[in-house]
């Protein structure tokens, strides 16, 4: 009985029902409350009745078949009030009010008084209901629980209403608060906004939602779809003409564009499985950018304006996504540009040397990419080793033509300078905070694996290892290149050169890694000048994709 209670009723309800009890038992009065299966959930007797239980359950059947407002009387005799129990406009239980034995040891005195006094029946009913009413009074105390009843089941829907409000407020800026904390410049944007769907469609129950992009084919703004979750039933091609109506109504002062049979006949035409539309814009600055479409609301008829202001701030979240995207692409083009002219106005100090410091980061990098099927790499020490091979020479910034251009052997004095460069070159960097990280690859890249190197001499692994993979590089590239004081040496000798040196001049590892590369084709990439033909991206992109890992 407990739990039908507990489901029926609330705590305070139930305490309600204690006072009334509480209350008509001290007057010679049984309660009972009996459900709608016809089970007594609720009982409270001041004295022994005889009335028996399926005169109840008999008076409680009747009730729900045929429901009636207020307090009346279960029988002629006036023995039982009784009254109906609703919540949501509908009957949930019967409460009884049984005056007990009393009542029948008052009923049989009136009519033993009538019976002397030659009063009729009519007039024995009104002295029995004068009686047993008291004044009124148990009538009276029904009456006001059934108000109260009421007030406490207004008053529960409407905290039922609160809470699931607040429960949805709560998991919309949860949501918001997800998509925020998930933007990450390593995601694409078709990954977030994929992301974005998934966490929608999770809070907000409807057939279908995708989002389309603008994007440029054949020179031409087209939306394209990008992300999406359950059946989206709305095309590229429906799309264009959503979008135009989106912006029909942005213009006029609307948030979204709506549209729908629910309540009316639809204003424009969809395919048939629609049934309601909803679509907001992706805003980049003044320009949309892309729209997010719904359709069909599946937990009610339609939408409403808390899907609009829910789907509106969740396209913003994208839209500031791509934005900080296009921000960061443009941040990584300016630096990868500026690192590319500062390394190109070192190479143009000295014409023989044009070209080298990208060729340095490109073999930097081949190796390193060999280097990584061998032993575990970090992913980023591809990059950071690129950008070190692209600097490597960046401190010659303040050596003269006269010395890198010089025929002849060089002096003392000309040696120095030459042999301070990586240590000018890892001071310049070393005022860059993102720069830490390539610095060792700039300042070692002229150590030697046995030692006799500089500028200060490490040995074998002491060397770091950027400075020991783009050592070998720098050199492979010096001896295939023609420089002012020599020519270029052949390809086959600058590889015999380089097997001579394993263990002195060079890692043995990283020149075993080297030589059991794709030379061939290695070689082939770089006669090209770093063209299409190399397999694993755009050369002319890898500068940005490098420095995008550097600065995130």
């Amino acid at each position: 009985m407990n739990n039908v209670m507990e489901q029926i009723f609330t705590a305070s309800q139930q305490a309600m029902l204690n006072r009334l009890a509480h209350s008509v038992n001290r007057l010679g009065i049984n309660l009972a409350v009996y459900s709608e299966q016809g089970e007594c959930i609720f009982q409270a007797d001041a004295e022994r009745s005889d009335a028996g239980e399926e005169t109840l359950r008999e008076l409680a059947a009747n009730a729900f078949v045929s429901p009636f407002n207020g307090v009346r009387c279960g029988r002629q005799d006036n023995r039982f009030l009784m009254s109906l129990l609703c919540q949501d406009s509908r009957p949930v239980a019967v409460i009884f009010l049984d005056m007990g034995l009393s009542f029948q040891t008052l009923n049989g005195k009136l009519r033993e008084y009538c019976g002397c006094h030659g009063l009729d029946e009519r007039e024995f009913a009104a002295m029995l209901n004068e009686a047993t009413e008291k004044d009124g009074y148990p009538t009276r105390l029904l009456e006001t629980f059934i108000a109260d009843f009421e007030t406490s089941v207004k008053r529960t829907a409407q905290m039922d209403k609160l809470t699931c409000e607040l429960s949805q407020t709560y998991e919309q800026i949860v949501l918001l608060y997800n998509l925020s904390t998930h933007m990450k410049v390593t995601q694409t944007n078709a990954e977030f906004l994929q992301y974005a769907c998934d966490q929608l469609c999770g809070l907000v129950n409807v057939e279908g939602l995708a989002i389309f992009l603008e994007k440029k084919i054949d020179g031409q703004k087209r939306l394209v779809l990008t992300a999406g979750c359950g059946y989206v039933s709305i095309d590229t091609a429906l799309a264009d003409i959503v979008q135009v109506h989106l912006a029909e109504e942005l213009a006029a002062g609307k948030e979204a564009f709506l549209d729908g049979g629910v309540h009316g006949p639809f204003r424009y035409t969809w395919p048939e499985n629609v049934k309601n539309i909803l679509a907001v814009s992706l805003q980049g600055g003044e320009n949309m950018i892309g729209v997010m479409i719904a359709t069909n609301s599946l937990s009610k008829s339609d939408f409403d304006s808390t899907d609009i202001k829910l789907f509106n701030s969740v396209a913003n979240e994208c839209a500031v996504f791509i934005e900080n995207g296009r921000l960061f692409t443009d941040l990584k083009e300016l630096f990868a540009g500026s690192l590319k002219a500062l390394t190109g106005s070192i190479d143009a100090k000295d014409p023989y040397t044009r070209g080298h410091s990208e060729r340095v980061a490109f073999i930097s990098r081949w190796i390193t990419e060999h280097l990584q099927q061998v032993q575990p790499l970090g992913a980023e020490v591809i990059h950071h080793v690129y950008l070190a091979g692209l600097l490597h020479d960046i401190g010659k910034i303040g050596v003269t033509e006269s010395v890198l251009r010089k025929r002849g052997k060089l002096d003392e004095q000309e040696r120095e300078i030459i042999f301070a460069h990586p240590r000018v070159g890892a001071a310049i960097l070393s005022e860059i905070p993102h720069m830490q990280s390539i610095i060792f690859g700039v300042l070692y890249h002229h150590e030697r694996y046995d030692g006799k190197g500089y500028p200060e001499g490490l040995a074998g692994e002491k060397i770091p290892l950027l400075g020991r993979i783009i050592a070998l590089a720098d050199a492979f590239d010096a001896m295939t290149s023609k420089r002012v004081y020599r020519d270029a040496m052949g390809f086959k000798h600058a590889l015999a050169e380089i097997h001579k040196g394993s263990g002195t001049q060079f890692d043995p590892q990283i020149v075993q890694v080297f030589l059991d590369s794709d030379i061939d084709k290695l070689w082939r990439i770089i006669q090209d000048g770093f063209i299409e033909n190399w397999e694993y991206s755009n050369f002319s992109e890898y500068g940005t994709q490098a420095v995008g890992v550097l600065i995130r």
